[in-house]
């Protein structure tokens, strides 16, 4: 591994699943903003809906979400009731309607159980109204999906699984807090396909404890040999001061800078082997998938759950620590669980933080959007889209020198093209735009 690609790997930056990131969300964003943002929205704005389910079995030692056991069926019953009453709240507060996506995030939705799932999709369609094309997505469990889920699911025209796999090594799994042979993840695959649920994505990871490069390849052979039609490759972001579970991790049992860009390379070059196309920044999909043929059109978006084909107005927010978009800015639910359900059964909305978008924060979102799933920009031209002189963002072109120097981009006058060797690095140069970056104290993942 050459020195530059290291000294670029131990460089952290967000993950730009949003602009601004999460870091410079304010509270002066709260109940207010959101009632009168969703008042505002055009009665025919399409909608995507995120439901977000804080609760596992058991939580892995190297999770990141927000999430927390739960081994009884109170919570779990307490927490779709007041689920149900914020879908109540957040109709009722807008006159749009439209919905083209859903997708539940976690922790793992499919704790829920089928009768409560199927209660909580009848009450989204007593309030909103699904398109022909709607994309319905969940996030699932391998180890707690059973035949009655997954009749739940097709019933509610799921039309979209993605399973949390990670790692297929024993010894990985040990180390990581996460028992889950490759049988198990077979066996959820043909419950699920058997169902008709065929759109099935795989969640692997590389950076974990005590796993190689050998163990990366063969994770991502296994993955492939599913044939799902997706798959996404995330870094293991080791971050015990902000996820207080990951102090169950020796650090010294994790793979150093260089090992992490060899297994991430290792992964890459399996799964494209097997036929899979790399999309985005770890992103993988067949080449007749809509993400893949979206890719080569330059019309794929990226948004908090990462690269998708969603182009909805407005993504509204529900449970617990989720954040939505609306066109005016950001909203992000109470964190708190006690916080949530207490706003939610008083008949008010928890929002608890976010932004209100500048025309600038408008302007270099789409540019930094356009980097992370393009990789070529002209900023000139996006600024030019926005109201804006061309050379508004030529403040960015030292770091841009920089990078080019280490052969991450190729600089045209205002074009800014991603190399093959620089695409592992994509969030820096990302960074390089980010007009709020160098005013943060907030601490970030590794860039690869």
């Amino acid at each position: 591994m050459d020195p530059a690609s290291l000294a670029l790997a131990e460089r952290s930056a967000p993950r730009y699943t949003s602009y601004p990131t999460a870091p410079h969300f304010s509270k002066s964003i709260g109940a207010a903003e959101m009632r009168d943002w969703l008042a505002k929205l055009d009665p025919e704005a399409s909608l995507s809906l995120y439901l977000h389910v804080p609760f596992c079995a058991a939580i892995c030692a190297y999770c990141g979400c927000h999430t927390k056991a739960v081994r009884q069926e109170a919570p779990l019953n307490s927490y779709a009731q007041t689920l149900m009453r914020e879908i109540a709240l957040t109709a009722k507060a807008t006159r749009a309607r439209r919905v083209t996506s859903i997708h539940w995030g976690g922790g793992t939705p499919g704790i829920l159980g089928p009768s409560r799932f199927s209660a909580i999709v009848s009450v989204l369609r007593a309030h909103f109204e699904f398109s022909a094309e709607i994309e319905h997505a969940i996030e699932l469990d391998p180890r707690l999906l059973d035949a009655s889920l997954v009749k739940a699911l097709a019933a509610a025209k799921v039309t979209r699984a993605s399973l949390g796999v990670q790692d297929l090594n024993a010894h990985v799994q040990e180390a990581s807090g996460r028992i889950q042979p490759f049988e198990t993840v077979a066996r959820a695959l043909k419950l699920l396909r058997g169902a008709g649920i065929e759109a099935i994505n795989l969640d692997l990871m590389y950076g974990l404890p005590k796993q190689s490069v050998e163990d990366a390849a063969r994770t991502a052979s296994l993955a492939a040999s599913l044939e799902p039609q997706r798959l996404a490759v995330f870094g293991y972001a080791h971050v015990p001061w902000f996820k207080s579970n990951q102090k169950l991790i020796d650090a010294a049992m994790l793979p150093g800078v260089g090992e992490r860009l060899a297994q991430a390379a290792a992964m890459r070059a399996t799964l494209e082997a097997a036929g899979y196309e790399a999309i985005g920044l770890d992103h993988f999909a067949r080449p007749d998938d809509p993400l893949a043929i979206a890719a080569r059109e330059k019309r794929m978006r990226r948004n908090f759950q990462g690269y998708t084909i969603d182009a909805a107005d407005a993504l509204l927010p529900f449970g617990v620590s989720s954040i939505g978009r609306l066109p005016q800015g950001y909203v992000g639910n109470a964190t708190d669980l006690a916080g949530w359900r207490r706003a939610i059964e008083a008949g008010r909305f928890a929002t608890s933080r976010g932004v209100a978008f500048t025309r600038e924060d408008i302007a270099r979102a789409d540019l930094i959007e356009r980097l992370m799933c393009d990789f070529d920009i002209d900023h000139g031209a996006i600024a030019g889209r926005h109201g804006y002189v061309d050379d508004v963002f030529d403040a960015a072109q030292a770091s841009l020198d920089a990078l080019a120097k280490d052969g991450v981009v190729i600089t045209q006058g205002r074009r800014v093209v991603v190399t093959e060797r620089g695409k592992p690095f994509v969030r820096l140069v990302a960074a390089a735009f980010d007009a709020y970056l160098h005013t943060s104290t907030a601490r970030h993942s590794s860039a690869v």
